[in-house]
């Protein structure tokens, strides 16, 4: 990033911290914890499969059928007037969607009908957690030679998560190895793609898997809470924006969820050019990655003629990069989707060094339409269906420190049907 020769002179530092231990762990030899040769690797698979149109339509199709599963969860709340805890949800559906569409099976967190299941979400989490205060507990080395404190909570957290993704493996690998050349047998989820391929390494497979989760889970599920933050904040903007979806979509007042997820094709998300926005205002003002930092991997001057040395931390603060005036002018603390519309209502790119939410250059993040493609679809199905309101409309939400960015204490929210005479 901001260098001025061809080859890149900074590379990823694991989670901002300081050293690529802390994450191994916890990612072993995934991609958010290596660099060099291993990260080209890593990340020429990850685009070689999150990129193809197999995945492409079949995450898709399992982001319709948890948008509508998680509307029907929503539905049963707001047939008895109660408030929902959103963010806890959006959890639970982004990690039952990435599984499903790495792994190619149902966790169901959502319902709460595999306990199983519910023990890796808890134990993965906690995993995030203590990996995350190794930054900033310098006895960590020491807790984790005598399996105390937060060491211990984490060996037992990963001893959790590692079995089950590595009973997933071994099963998935059976089930490939049985399925012979019958094409109706071969599954479109990427475990399955990386074991046809002849990727078998448990280990190997396990790390990509773990990265994938951590990428694809908290940054989602956060973005759309506060999304969902701040259309309530901006009640008109929700209405313009489901607007825009029952007319993409071109259903009538009465049209079910399954009949609104069911339109949600390609061409119908193409046409939903204010919800890109909204979307893309709300990463700027709330980024899912608040902070980060890379490490220089080779002296360096930027264009601005500052000097970096190799082996130097260079940080960057997304979330205040948001709110610069400097760069989004008097207004750029305003929640305003209108700024990413050009004259005829088409969402103008902007330069990813200025929005910098799915970092940049050579290492601009792969997955960057894949998550835009869960997020307006789960966007689309619930604020199609519901007028969402927060219980106290009056919160201001804070964030919690974590490597993603959280809202503390989550953020409760209360739904109506937006038609009376709609099916649910």
């Amino acid at each position: 990033m901001w260098n001025t020769s061809s080859k890149p002179t900074l590379q990823t530092m694991a989670g901002g911290c300081t050293s690529t231990p802390i994450m191994s762990d916890g990612l072993g030899d995934g991609i958010f914890a290596v660099d060099g040769e291993k990260w080209v690797h890593q990340r020429k698979v990850a685009s070689n499969e999150l990129l193809t149109k197999s995945v492409r339509d079949f995450s898709g199709a399992v982001f319709k059928t948890h948008g509508v599963k998680l509307a029907r969860i929503i539905s049963e709340v707001a047939t008895s007037d109660q408030a929902i805890e959103i963010q806890d949800l959006f959890m639970k559906a982004a990690l039952d969607s990435i599984v499903k569409v790495l792994l190619g099976i149902e966790v169901d967190t959502m319902n709460g009908t595999n306990e199983e299941a519910i023990r890796f979400s808890n134990a993965f989490d906690v995993l995030n957690e203590m990996t995350l205060y190794r930054c900033v507990d310098f006895s960590w080395k020491i807790k984790k030679l005598l399996n105390i404190g937060s060491e211990a909570t984490l060996r037992k957290s990963l001893k959790v998560a590692d079995e089950f993704v590595y009973n997933l493996i071994k099963s998935k690998t059976e089930t490939v190895g049985n399925s012979g050349d019958d094409l109706q047998v071969k599954r479109r989820d990427i475990l399955s793609r990386l074991l046809e391929s002849g990727q078998t390494d448990p280990k190997y497979l396990r790390d990509i898997i773990f990265s994938l989760v951590v990428a694809g889970k908290d940054t989602t599920a956060s973005t759309l809470t506060w999304f969902i933050y701040m259309v309530c904040k901006h009640p008109n903007i929700q209405e313009k924006i489901a607007q825009e979806v029952r007319e993409a979509t071109n259903l009538k007042d009465n049209s079910s969820i399954d009949e609104l997820a069911d339109n949600l094709t390609e061409e119908t998300l193409s046409k939903m050019q204010y919800l890109v926005a909204a979307l893309t205002e709300t990463s700027r003002l709330y980024p899912a990655v608040p902070l980060n930092a890379k490490v220089c991997s080779s002296d360096d001057t930027w264009p601005d003629g500052f000097s970096v040395k190799k082996g130097d931390i260079v940080g960057y603060h997304a979330y205040g990069m948001g709110r610069m005036k400097y760069i989004w002018g008097d207004h750029a603390e305003e929640f305003r989707p209108e700024r990413w519309l050009d004259e005829n209502g088409l969402v103008q790119q902007e330069s990813s060094f200025k929005l910098i939410v799915f970092s940049a250059g050579p290492r601009i993040c792969v997955g960057k339409e894949f998550a835009y493609r869960e997020m307006m679809i789960f966007s689309a199905v619930l604020l199609g269906s519901y007028i969402l309101k927060l219980r106290d409309e009056n919160k201001v939400a804070n964030y919690r420190t974590k490597f993603t960015h959280h809202i503390d204490g989550g953020l409760y929210v209360q739904a109506s049907p937006r038609f009376a005479n709609a099916s649910p």
